[in-house]
């Protein structure tokens, strides 16, 4: 995918970070293909944050190697800074400096970049330009926080958890927004919670937990490796403790069972085949319903199926 005058905008071999007994990062290795939305997914301490850094040039590793557009940190870390694009998690501005202001002071780090007003339009923060840092909601930061990352024209952006705690329609300005990055020829690492934003926003993604990659591949495919098109979660009545997985798993349809804290959750083929079997089921065994939801299985059930564990139980 990638020649000596055409890199890869990021690849990782073997690499590796602990603190004292604590391995956060076990020996991954990724790459991402120009042009291209790639998603790190994973929960709390997973080791998607350490890599990151390392990535970013914030922390060094114990072992492996780290390449940004055919160059590393050590060699040629004046290159990369202008040709990376950051934006972390939470960036706090001086509240008394205006939009632009704030613009033009990231602008003036580089050498080479784009007009500040040119970006304070792209991010839509153009009737914002003259407000103070300190008035601005959450989601304007967090197009603020964009601006500053983009402002440098880079050929690589690392967005870190760019939606969390942004109101549904602030996250989604910010979705339209990486989305137009992504026509512009950007490549963006992005590092998400959210099952939705990493499902619509990346081409591919890579799931870590406990240090470790332990699923790698497009949506579409991840989601897939599960044997099932639907999940089938139900609730009931706390009196029925003889319900068994291994019966429900007998129902025609039913691909997977789990239960969790008295949730039972099926991976299905068909709902309209499963569900009427359910019910019959529980019916026979005069149990009764006392919740029931369905929804498309999502890369969240994809992490359940190879863990037993949910992407928020940390």
């Amino acid at each position: 995918m990638s020649s000596s005058n055409n890199p890869l905008p990021l690849s990782i071999r073997g690499l590796r970070k602990a603190y004292g007994d604590v391995v956060a990062v076990n020996g991954i290795d990724l790459e991402a293909y120009p042009g291209e939305c790639f998603g790190l997914l994973g929960p709390n301490g997973a080791g998607k944050t350490t890599t990151i850094e390392i990535c970013e040039g914030l922390t060094a590793p114990d072992s492996g190697t780290v390449e940004l557009l055919g160059l590393s940190w050590k060699n040629s870390s004046a290159e990369l800074r202008e040709r990376i694009g950051i934006q972390l998690q939470e960036t706090q501005f001086p509240e008394k400096l205006t939009v632009e202001e704030i613009v033009q002071l990231f602008r003036s780090f580089y050498r080479h970049g784009l007009r500040p007003g040119k970006i304070i339009e792209t991010v839509q923060l153009t009737e914002k330009k003259s407000a103070r840092a300190g008035s601005l909601s959450g989601g304007q930061k967090q197009r603020l926080a964009m601006a500053c990352a983009l402002v440098g024209d880079p050929e690589l952006l690392f967005l870190d958890e760019p939606t969390t705690g942004l109101d549904p329609q602030a996250r989604r300005h910010l979705w339209d927004l990486v989305e137009d990055l992504k026509k512009a020829g950007r490549t963006i690492i992005l590092t998400t919670h959210y099952m939705d934003e990493a499902e619509r926003l990346c081409d591919r993604v890579a799931v870590m937990d406990q240090g470790r990659i332990i699923a790698l591949g497009t949506p579409r495919e991840l989601i897939a490796t599960i044997g099932a098109e639907h999940i089938v979660e139900f609730v009931v009545d706390g009196l029925a403790a003889d319900l068994e997985a291994e019966a429900l798993q007998r129902l025609e349809g039913v691909q997977h069972t789990r239960v969790d804290n008295g949730r039972y959750q099926l991976s299905v083929s068909e709902l309209h085949t499963s569900v009427p079997e359910l019910f019959g089921e529980l019916a026979r065994r005069r149990i009764k319903l006392t919740e029931l939801r369905t929804h498309s299985a999502t890369l969240e059930d994809v992490f359940v199926s190879l863990t037993g564990r949910n992407l928020r139980d940390e």
